[in-house]
């Protein structure tokens, strides 16, 4: 019976001691644990992205995407391809916001819509921005590998022709996110039979210059007409109909669609040239 009663007890202290070296087993390591501290504290987009203010807004009349961009921490903010009608509301967003806005960027020289960037100069004082080689009026003028920096973010600059001369996409690379303008919609482009339109060359600029980024950079257009609001690098190169052909058949494609003439290019154009301030034109 005592022998009994020792291998029983015996058992139990085994049992006792096979608990705690299981427990000590299953406790992370102290280079994981180092890891992890590591990964939490120096993973500067999360940092970053708690500090990054974004909003996407929408005008239902020229199906025209504006773009808030701000640092909470600054306070200051960019605006993206305004429009003239929807100032009002493009300027109590970013005061709601609590934000300050230092420049206001257009894609490109609209033909669709009178751009706010001049209204926007009156009432908050902002500079407005462009490409160069758009020859309109604007305070910044950029080119190819400029960035344009609001508190402790920035802009990359990327020349994509095609649809205009002067057309950019401005990509907010550590957040992975790039705005297209009318380069690249979602599951289209833009159409290239006016002002400077090349199909050969627009082919060349989205997928030199914005399908070339990491397959899950979010892309946001200047428009869209399908109640589509995002897309991605992937579902682009994969689902766009127009992009996903050899160059030769895009080229061909493009110049056989035969759409309208733009009803409003004709106002939109002359006045986004001087940056929307149409009291400047003769």
């Amino acid at each position: 019976m005592a022998t009994a009663g020792r291998r029983a007890l015996a058992g139990f202290w085994r049992s006792v001691s096979s608990a705690k070296r299981c427990r000590t087993e299953l406790r992370p390591s102290p280079f994981l644990l180092q890891c992890r501290g590591l990964c939490t504290a120096t993973g500067e987009t999360r940092q970053d992205s708690s500090s990054l203010v974004f909003r996407q807004l929408f005008d239902q009349t020229s199906f025209t995407y504006t773009y808030v961009l701000g640092d909470r921490e600054s306070g200051e903010c960019v605006l993206i391809d305004p429009v003239i009608e929807m100032v009002d509301r493009d300027t109590r967003v970013i005061s709601e916001l609590g934000l300050r806005l230092t420049y206001a960027l257009n894609t490109h020289v609209h033909a669709d819509h009178v751009t706010g960037t001049g209204e926007l100069k009156k009432r908050a004082g902002a500079k407005s921005v462009i490409a160069r080689v758009s020859k309109a009026v604007a305070d910044v003028h950029v080119d190819e590998g400029d960035t344009v920096k609001f508190g402790r973010f920035e802009l990359e600059v990327r020349s994509t022709p095609g649809h205009t001369d002067g057309c950019l996409t401005f990509v907010l690379r550590d957040h992975g996110k790039a705005f297209t303008g009318d380069a690249l919609l979602i599951r289209g482009c833009g159409r290239t039979d006016f002002q400077q339109g090349d199909p050969g060359r627009l082919y060349d600029s989205v997928h030199g210059k914005i399908l070339s980024l990491a397959d899950d950079t979010q892309l946001y257009p200047a428009h869209d007409y399908t109640g589509q609001t995002v897309t991605t690098v992937a579902e682009e190169k994969k689902f766009n109909p127009r992009l996903t052909k050899p160059k030769a058949e895009f080229v061909q494609l493009m110049n056989e669609l035969n759409l309208p003439y733009p009803r409003l290019i004709d106002k939109a154009v002359p006045a986004n040239l001087v940056c929307g301030l149409q009291d400047l034109m003769k």
